[in-house]
């Protein structure tokens, strides 16, 4: 396991549309693996492999109730509005207001391509909302009302 670099939202590869995960081989799972190693170093919630150069349509998430490895991500339905404070391992340190859905219902394959559905409230759904913009080349400043000064944030 490895831990990898983490791209900037100046990054071109952060802006580009992710192609479909076919192979489920352990060329995947140390992906999976080093990107969870990453996610649990940045002390983030969530992390799609466009963060870390690799353009493929697959995200992990941990937002306290365990790791999630979401392959090939579909959101299938959603459900109301929340406002976030959100921000990004991709943009360090700055943070800003958005709107998502409360609910998201997200249909995903796992490490061995099983297809799942899982219904996410308030942050998972949050986050995989966000992680899935990532996968299209949206970044979240590309949505954001309004970025947050730093005093806002106390």
């Amino acid at each position: 396991m490895a831990i990898r670099k983490i791209l900037t939202d100046k990054d071109e590869a952060l802006h580009k549309v992710c192609r479909p995960v076919e192979k489920f081989d352990e060329r995947l799972w140390q992906l999976l693996d080093d990107m969870a190693d990453t996610l649990q170093k940045a002390d983030g919630v969530g992390l799609a492999a466009p963060q870390i150069g690799v353009l493929r349509r697959l995200f992990i998430m941990d937002v306290g109730d365990g790791l999630k490895e979401c392959i090939n991500p579909k959101i299938l339905e959603t459900k109301g509005t929340q406002e976030c404070v959100e921000g990004c391992l991709s943009s360090p340190g700055e943070y800003g207001l958005i709107h998502r859905p409360e609910i998201v219902k997200l249909q995903a394959q796992n490490r061995d391509g099983k297809f799942f559905i899982v219904t996410l409230e308030g942050l998972a759904a949050e986050c995989a909302e966000h992680e899935c913009d990532h996968l299209d080349g949206i970044v979240f400043k590309d949505k954001v009302e309004r970025m947050l000064a730093p005093d806002e944030l106390k």
